[in-house]
């Protein structure tokens, strides 16, 4: 099939939505991303940030090279039929089998019997028709929306031969699809043959009896255009079904990992600068990376004094030559810590402000981030299951594979914006850590944990992140919602980033609101704004106030997690829950009884007595 537009998403919904294997349902045809060995890396502009590129290749290897953005077209209005038109990500239509709105016709898009009405000028009016249909010339046809997928990350077209013949059959008869009754639902749908008159209803293909209607999984990953053994039983999935495709990333935010400017400019640019032999070469690489705005900053230094920095590097006598191994998190929390934080960097820059006042004795400082940059990245996917919080592969469903080999480079996004951090007073959580009610709420709130692990065949011993992580979570979502309200974001542009950890050698105790958004909602200045004393004391107090009762009590406040299995207790929508876009779990490990006196505890609250009806 011939290549042009058939539509266009957002760079970022690469990454979280329409990555490859992902299913894309345009408004007349629905398309599935391929994968990256299909992709042209040369329209594909880099991203430089050295601690994701070593998260990566951790996971993936270390043929892994660079971090790549999704291409995107530069203009509007550019001729569709020319080179810089046809600029994208190969697609190719998924599933194989189309319905004629009509006849009701079930075939391949490719046994002759549709033909594609392409529209280079208006992609997305691209669609089938089925043009010899015996009730309308030139019906529409478009995909039947059925299909097979596996824990195991495969996904194929729905057997319509096997399903409606009870199995493998000699009948080659074309198949129709039809309804009966007035509703939508599954035993109102039918497929036929229309030679044998064999004939099932779908209801067939959900739930139990599917085992007995389906056949195995051939080990189908259409993205790849390959095939390998699997031992999973398929399931039926809607197409657009939203556990057809969950994204695997890793992200991190660029930090200062040099002392000076230049030396973070190199580190960042390295793969740039690795090769060159001269000061000359340097000039001229200097020259094309201002052209093409892929290093902000390096502008402002003059070629020789980079030829130098990068010398040293090579050497080895600046300052950072490896990037560490541990946690992601660890180096932002040096740096967000830090007694002198980096106040002018091309993608950092903060000030610190007075901790709120009548709160000192909880939180410890107050940052405000004015500028920050985050990074995410592709590595996998996985179908049906949702992968876990673990980043151990035996605790999650199988991460399938974005290209046929080791990729040398995998998709990421960039996305700038501000942000608040808030350090808690280690001391002060450490007491409090102690107490006994706490301790017991701890262990109600494992109970939840361990059940729901054991319902989903996973260790019950790990994974439980504490009853610290549970108190910042929980005080991040009530904070997110009260800044939702007053700095005039889309609640769903604020996200979370959580630093907690109880080593007695490097604790952490501190929560990062930040606005990470693709578009120009999450530059605007108003969070910062809220950070200062005077407005976060106040926004503290409301959260909190407003986090005491909840319009679900008493249910939500006497919710024991141990009985049905779940990662809360006292939360839900009304009060805790944030959109999952601003996350980092999901919405698990909550529990305001941890911050405020509920109906139910009174004695777990880590603010008794900072403000608000606590006080």
């Amino acid at each position: 099939m011939s290549s042009y537009l058939v539509g266009q998403v957002r760079p970022s919904q690469l990454l979280w939505t329409y990555g490859p294997g992902a299913l894309i349902d345009l408004p007349n045809l629905s398309v599935l991303t391929m994968g990256l060995d299909r992709w042209n890396p040369d329209r594909c502009p880099p991203i430089e940030e050295a601690r994701l590129l070593a998260a990566v290749r951790r996971v993936l290897g270390p043929q892994v090279e660079r971090l790549r953005m999704p291409p995107f077209l530069r203009e509007d209005g550019v001729d569709p039929m020319s080179a810089e038109g046809k600029i994208g990500v190969p697609v190719r239509p998924f599933p194989r089998w189309l319905r004629c709105v009509k006849c009701g016709l079930l075939a391949e898009y490719d046994s002759g019997l549709f033909d594609i009405k392409a529209n280079p000028y208006r992609p997305e009016q691209t669609h089938f028709v089925h043009s010899n249909c015996e009730k309308g010339k030139n019906a529409d046809a478009v995909p039947a929306r059925f299909l097979l997928a596996c824990r195991n990350g495969h996904l194929d077209d729905f057997p319509w031969h096997w399903f409606v013949h009870g199995g493998p059959s000699e009948c080659k008869g074309t198949l129709r699809f039809f309804e009966r009754g007035a509703s939508l639902q599954t035993e109102n749908l039918w497929v036929k043959c229309d030679t044998c008159d064999a004939a099932r209803s779908l209801v067939h293909a959900f739930g139990r009896e599917a085992q007995d209607n389906l056949p195995a999984c051939r080990g189908r990953h259409p993205h790849l255009n390959q095939y390998e053994e699997c031992g999973e039983d398929p399931r039926t999935i809607l197409l657009g079904a939203t556990n057809g495709w969950f994204p695997i990333t890793l992200s991190v935010l660029a930090i200062p990992l040099e002392r000076d400017q230049l030396g973070q400019l190199i580190l960042d640019g390295w793969e740039y600068f690795s090769d060159a032999e001269s000061a000359e070469e340097i000039k001229v690489i200097v020259k094309t990376l201002v052209k093409s705005g892929s290093l902000p900053g390096i502008d402002k230094w003059d070629h020789r004094d980079i030829w130098k920095a990068v010398e040293d590097r090579k050497e080895g006598r600046s300052g950072t030559t490896v990037i560490s191994e541990g946690d992601i998190k660890d180096p932002e929390w040096d740096v967000l810590t830090s007694d002198d934080p980096p106040t002018d960097w091309p993608h950092f820059l903060s000030s610190k402000t007075e901790t709120p006042e009548g709160y000192r004795d909880r939180l410890a400082s107050v940052l405000l981030l004015e500028r920050l940059r985050e990074v995410n990245a592709l590595i996998g996917y996985t179908r049906v299951e949702a992968p876990e919080e673990s980043t151990d592969p035996d605790e999650r469903p199988p991460m399938a594979d974005l290209s046929r080999n080791k990729p040398d480079w995998i998709p990421a996004s960039e996305v700038h914006g501000e942000g608040i951090f808030i350090r808690f007073d280690e001391n002060a959580v450490a007491e409090w850590e102690k107490q006994k009610a706490v301790q017991a709420r701890s262990q109600k709130l494992e109970a939840g944990h361990r059940g729901w692990r054991n319902a989903r065949g996973l260790d019950p011993d790990e994974g439980y992140p504490g009853i610290r992580y549970a108190m910042l979570h929980t005080f991040a979502h009530l904070l997110i919602r009260e800044l939702a309200l007053e700095c005039g974001y889309n609640a769903a542009s604020i996200r979370e980033r959580i630093y907690a950890k109880s080593d007695s050698e490097s604790p952490m105790a501190g929560v990062l609101l930040y606005t990470a958004a693709a578009d120009s909602d999450g530059t605007l200045g108003g969070l910062v704004e809220l950070g200062k004393p005077e407005n976060l004391g106040r926004l503290i107090e409301q959260a909190l106030d407003r986090a005491t009762v909840c319009s679900s009590d008493p249910l939500c406040s006497e919710h024991n997690p141990g009985v049905d299995r779940s990662l809360h207790s006292a939360a839900c929508h009304a009060c805790t829950f944030v959109a999952e876009t601003s996350c980092e779990r999901g919405n698990r490990y909550l529990d305001r009884a941890l911050l405020v006196k509920t109906f139910e505890v009174s004695d777990t609250a880590f603010f008794a007595g900072n403000g608000g009806s606590n006080g």
